[in-house]
């Protein structure tokens, strides 16, 4: 499908390109995601167990580090996204400049945090604390800017969906990608990868679609110098849809934290995780177009609506698995591929919606998905912490295998899922598309 929109304002002598459709638009646009999803791998999975195997550092301490490098990114994101929208009111090169100084740190960041130049565990933690800093920070301020640049794309349902679409099946290739780092080698040639491909990212995005920062802002608008981070907190829309979002992203986060247990413990099938994880990524990307076909007929929310009770009838029937039950678990794995699908896509196209209907288009997009990013990390630290110690609570451990801890496990698995998705179903139902939200 082609879609085209008129920009906000003037802007200055080609610098503004609507959005028109089609693979040069979506690739110039999108291509970003690969490199910004393949750094996310190793820095949460695998960068713990890399300072401990072969560093001997002690994971109480590696763990308060981490914590404490996470927490400072999350909440850098609302401020990052109040700069963005600053630079775009500059004009969308300015903003780009910085994305490119930011991919810089990045790289940089990414090949000091797994090749540090110190020995020692002291040492070795002051540098891991700060690479980490310029590592997550650098992320962030590229996402952010590259979230808002889409958002400010606007268009109707189907081409909010379409522009979201490209980013993120592009960002599940760049996830395929990086699962295949696992040895010092392999993470040696990845560094110098990744540069290339953020390099690449940054390249494309140049001559990817764009507005002109607005020349006539809403008459409601506030005096620039008086704009808040806290603007998107006034929207009635963003608070109700953000509920939805953090339910729906806990129930998926959920079994992502908790699958390696499942099937080690559960099903006893430990050799099969790659083509289990392999599935569940592919699954998710070849249906995105999927996806956004339906949106096209049946709207955004309704959409999101229906891949919710696929992720529930999928975890619901996973209660019936048991050991040996591969090829059960690997339908499994598609069918909530499937479901994460909808899941990377749409809601993000909503928020579009959302911040187009209170008046804040062109001027504010950097705010919203500043606090969007925070609720996407904050759901993988809730995620973890509701579910990992009920497990501990209900008897469950690593490596146990007693009838009464996995039941413990099955149901942290398969049933707290199903529970938030419900939750989740309940709220976009009654408090989005009941009250027309998703018009």
């Amino acid at each position: 499908m082609t879609a085209t929109i008129t920009p906000v304002g003037r802007a200055g002598p080609g610098s503004a390109r609507p959005w028109r459709g089609g693979w040069r638009d979506g690739l110039t646009y999108g291509g970003l995601g690969l490199p910004l999803a393949f750094v996310e791998l190793p820095l949460y999975v695998l960068l713990p167990n890399y300072y401990a195997s072969h560093y001997g550092v002690p994971l109480a301490l590696l763990g308060a580090v981490l914590l404490a490098a996470r927490l400072t990114d999350a909440f850098a994101d609302p401020f990052i996204g109040r700069w963005a929208d600053a630079l775009f009111r500059r004009s969308p090169l300015r903003a780009l400049s910085w994305l490119a100084i930011a991919a810089a740190g990045l790289a940089v960041g990414f090949r000091l945090l797994f090749f540090p130049p110190v020995s020692g565990t002291v040492a070795l933690l002051w540098w891991c604390g700060g690479a980490l800093a310029l590592t997550y920070l650098s992320f962030s301020a590229a996402m952010v800017i590259h979230q808002a640049w889409g958002a400010r794309l606007a268009g109707d349902e189907a081409q909010r969906a379409q522009i979201v679409a490209w980013r993120e099946g592009l960002a599940l290739a760049g996830v395929m990608v990086a699962g295949s780092l696992r040895t010092l080698s392999s993470l040696e040639i990845g560094t110098w990868i990744f540069a290339g491909l953020l390099s690449a990212g940054v390249v494309l995005l140049m001559r990817a679609p764009r507005l002109g920062p607005a020349s006539r802002p809403d008459p409601a608008w506030p005096a620039r110098s008086k704009v808040s981070m806290w603007l998107p907190w006034t929207t009635p829309a963003f608070r109700r849809l953000l509920l939805i979002y953090l339910l729906n992203g806990i129930a998926s986060a959920v079994p992502a934290t908790l699958v390696l247990f499942f099937v080690q413990d559960r099903l006893e099938a430990g050799a099969y995780q790659g083509l289990f994880l392999g599935s569940y990524f592919a699954a998710a990307a070849l249906a995105i177009p999927v996806w956004v076909r339906i949106v096209a007929r049946f709207g955004l929310a309704p959409t999101w609506l229906g891949a919710m009770f696929l992720a529930i009838a999928t975890f619901a029937w996973a209660t019936q698995l048991d050991a040996g039950d591969i090829v059960g678990f690997a339908v499994v794995c598609v069918t909530s591929g499937v479901a994460l699908g909808a899941d990377l896509t749409l809601p993000s196209a909503l928020l579009t919606g959302v911040i187009q209907r209170a008046g804040h288009g062109q001027q504010a997009e950097g705010s919203y998905m500043g606090w969007w990013s925070f609720a996407t990390k904050l759901n993988l630290a809730l995620a973890a912490g509701v579910a990992l110690p009920a497990l501990q609570v209900f008897g469950y451990a690593s490596g146990v295998r007693e009838p009464a801890a996995l039941a413990a496990l099955t149901g942290a698995y398969c049933l707290l899922p199903c529970a938030l998705k419900l939750a989740a179903a309940g709220a976009l139902y009654f408090g989005w598309i009941r009250s027309r939200e998703s018009t």
